[in-house]
């Protein structure tokens, strides 16, 4: 069965800890390693997201030894400036990346103190990996990129923020005390635009309301991540991956 919208819904609710995140088939569930003891991934909040971006891999008829989304499943991916950094979601087959996920979020209620290493994140992981494609270091297909990204909906991230000014001005955007909220919105389009992740999804969303997620941004919402992500699987089948 393909990954629908209600999927979606379901895995934002898990991350949340609203519900269990139920899964369709025995196949997804042997793939992702769901109803097992350990957690899928070091935290536990992302492990529904993992095991949702898991699950379009596995319909497409990628074998479970492929898709790795487990602590302890070689999710290290080379880089140029770095021997190497651990990724949330890796699909690798026949030598090609196929995909590797990002999936971060920032929380109150303090959003600035940690809003400046998210950025940092993001943009590292992004620039070492496509430095080491540069040098030839993954064999196959061109890598594909994904950064899915949550931020919480709270009184402090849609409160206004004043830039701070240095030595120089800023760039023109940032000086409309936009919130937290409108940065990342702003930030997750930049990533987009300058293809440094060939997909992102920007979502607002909080413990009240965990199934209904907001969506600032069209270009940004699930529904265009899920396409990217489709579009992505339908390119290989078409030169033969997976065989």
């Amino acid at each position: 069965m393909a990954v629908t919208r209600t999927d979606f819904e379901a895995a934002m609710a898990a991350y949340w800890g609203a519900k269990e995140l139920q899964l369709q088939s025995s196949a997804i569930a042997e793939a992702v390693g769901a109803g097992t003891a350990g957690s899928v991934r070091g935290g536990k909040h992302f492990d529904a997201i993992a095991a949702l971006l898991a699950k379009f891999f596995v319909e497409a008829g990628y074998p479970p030894s492929a898709i790795r989304i487990k602590k302890g499943d070689r999710l290290e991916l080379p880089g140029y400036y770095r021997p190497s950094k651990q990724w949330d979601v890796v699909i690798a087959h026949d030598n090609t990346l196929v995909a590797a996920f990002e999936l971060k979020a920032l929380g109150g209620p303090s959003f600035g103190n940690n809003y400046n290493n998210r950025v940092e994140e993001a943009l590292g992981s992004a620039v070492d990996l496509r430095r080491a494609e540069l040098a030839n270091t993954f064999p196959g297909e061109k890598p594909w990129l994904g950064y899915f990204f949550i931020m919480q909906d709270a009184e402090g991230s849609r409160r206004p923020v004043a830039p701070q000014i240095g030595a120089f001005d800023v760039d023109p955007i940032w000086k409309e005390n936009q919130s937290y909220q409108q940065r990342f919105a702003v930030f997750c389009q930049r990533l987009l635009d300058e293809r440094l992740y060939d997909a992102v999804c920007y979502l607002t969303s909080s413990a009240e309301d965990p199934s209904r997620p907001g969506e600032p941004i069209d270009e940004l919402n699930w529904k265009h991540f899920a396409a990217h992500i489709n579009s992505r699987i339908h390119y290989l089948q078409d030169v033969g991956i997976p065989s």
